[in-house]
């Protein structure tokens, strides 16, 4: 697998949160009550479902977003960059309230990301959820875990279901009633972190009994990631840097969908997570998202080409 994928794609339902980036680039992380000058601005759709969609469409799917936009302007100019980048609306709601906006400051220095989220609107609601006819694959970002659990028990009841996956990426309050059931969880550093685990390999063997025939994945930054297949086997992809490190924000994200994109093109585990790690070292060493789907379809034009 190469680190752009391949031939063929798939039809993917993604639910969960769609905020507002507004991004400012610095030199460094500012002092408190300090005045700075950015070195750059832009304002993006956001939030982890809509990355991984756009990131999915980027390698070649179609992907269905599942969410909740605010009926104001944020919430429109989100809904609206968001289909500029190709990802399929039908299945979101409009609702009153502010739309979830997150202020994100990239320091070069470190390049490390700090975001301050506010959001004041309803998730999606369970009953909302379309029917998976005709996908090829449903991943839920682990928010309102009652409400995903119902969702995962909907999807569940379909005769001929597709593979699903959940994103645990926050240790939110009956989170773990969301690992039985998906075929594929992503567990995040924090995560892991929050409940006691010092390495991935230990909070995928902790969580393996509760989750039964998933393939368990948890990325590690800079160490890279590792996936733990349900009878046990154990595989470790090692981080990739093309470049030097310039932005992260949605690199869990942009590697979920990639892991993903993987799967959907027939690749076996060990190989989908080595294609997650390439992909998402790529996004690293590029400034947004937008960046890198120019970097994929330039790629894909380059093969197209040579073929």
């Amino acid at each position: 697998m190469s680190a752009t994928g391949s031939t063929g794609a798939g039809r993917v339902l993604v639910v969960g949160n769609a905020t507002l980036d507004r991004i400012m680039e610095l030199a460094a992380y500012p002092p408190e009550d300090a005045e700075v000058r950015a070195l750059g601005a832009r304002v993006e759709p956001g939030g982890n479902a809509a990355n991984l969609a756009r990131v999915l469409v980027a390698l070649g799917h179609h992907a269905r977003l599942a969410t909740v936009f605010a009926d104001e302007p944020d919430g429109r100019l989100a809904a609206d960059l968001l289909q500029a980048a190709g990802v399929e609306l039908s299945a979101c709601l409009r609702r009153p309230g502010r739309h979830p906006v997150s202020q994100v400051w990239l320091a070069r220095a470190g390049a490390s990301r700090t975001i301050v989220h506010h959001r004041d609107l309803e998730e999606f609601p369970p009953q909302a959820l379309p029917r998976p006819t005709g996908m090829d694959w449903v991943h839920f970002e682990g928010r309102e875990p009652a409400a995903v659990r119902e969702m995962l028990d909907r999807v569940a009841g379909e005769r001929d279901r597709p593979p699903v996956s959940v994103e645990i990426e926050k240790p939110r309050p009956d989170i773990e009633c969301l690992f039985r059931g998906p075929d594929v969880l992503f567990f995040s550093r924090g995560y892991a972190r929050a409940r006691g685990h010092a390495t991935p390999e230990a909070l995928l063997e902790a969580v393996a009994p509760n989750a039964p025939g998933a393939l368990l994945v948890c990325a590690w930054g800079g160490a890279g990631a590792w996936l733990r297949e349900p009878h046990g086997g154990l595989y470790h992809a090692r981080a990739w840097r093309p470049g030097p490190v310039v932005d992260t924000l949605g690199a869990g994200d942009t590697f979920n969908a990639a892991f993903i994109d993987a799967r959907l093109r027939g690749e076996g585990p060990a190989r989908a997570l080595e294609h997650a790690v390439r992909i998402a070292g790529l996004r690293c060493s590029l400034p947004g998202l937008g960046a890198l789907a120019a970097a994929l379809r330039g790629a894909d034009t380059q093969k197209g080409e040579s073929a």
